[in-house]
């Protein structure tokens, strides 16, 4: 506030004093009040003109600039936020391929799972078949082979009981006495083998 008043006070003693620091005096000819007029006409005028030239052709091509610029960014703001929720729809697209993908894969593996799953037991079931009609086949083999066995077994012990008798003694022995020992002996012993 001080220094307001200081240089307004200035200002003014410029204004009452004449010959304050006139050319006369060797001061500064800029400060003679004869060539004030003079100098405030080409102050207004050298201001004016550059006014005008300002207001009229820098000033409306600066506001232009602007302008462009400022409708520039809004236009890039506005793409961006376009892009930005093009790219928002482009995600949950994508994350509902995903989804599907991984549901898809889950179908596909249950179902790839579930055929070789019946694949297997189809193949087991024919297993079990076969390795059930192999069993059956050997049982029967068995049984048959058990039924013939005693009369196989008889046959073979009359022949070598014909052909050691035979070598011990020298002589021949008949075949039906031979026969009716055997008989005898697989009557007493033969349930105890072959469960008859």
């Amino acid at each position: 506030m001080i220094k307001k008043i200081v240089f307004q006070l200035v200002f003014f003693s410029f204004l009452t004093f004449e010959k304050v620091f006139a050319a006369e005096s060797g001061g500064m000819p800029q400060l003679n009040p004869e060539f004030w007029f003079s100098q405030i006409f080409w102050l207004t005028l050298t201001f004016g003109l550059l006014y005008l030239a300002l207001s009229k052709l820098i000033l409306p091509k600066i506001s232009a600039n602007l302008e462009s610029r400022k409708s520039q960014i809004s236009d890039n703001i506005e793409a961006a936020d376009k892009q930005r929720e093009e790219s928002e729809i482009k995600l949950t697209e994508y994350e509902k391929i995903i989804s599907n993908s991984k549901n898809e894969a889950k179908s596909i593996y249950n179902q790839a799972r579930e055929k070789a799953l019946k694949d297997i037991n189809a193949k087991k079931d024919i297993l079990d078949k076969q390795i059930d009609e192999e069993i059956r086949k050997a049982e029967d083999e068995i049984n048959l082979l058990r039924k013939d066995a005693p009369t196989k077994i008889n046959k073979i012990a009359i022949d070598t009981a014909s052909e050691l008798t035979k070598k011990l003694i020298g002589a021949e022995v008949n075949n039906s006495n031979i026969s009716a020992i055997v008989n005898d002996l697989f009557k007493r012993d033969g349930e105890k083998y072959y469960g008859n």
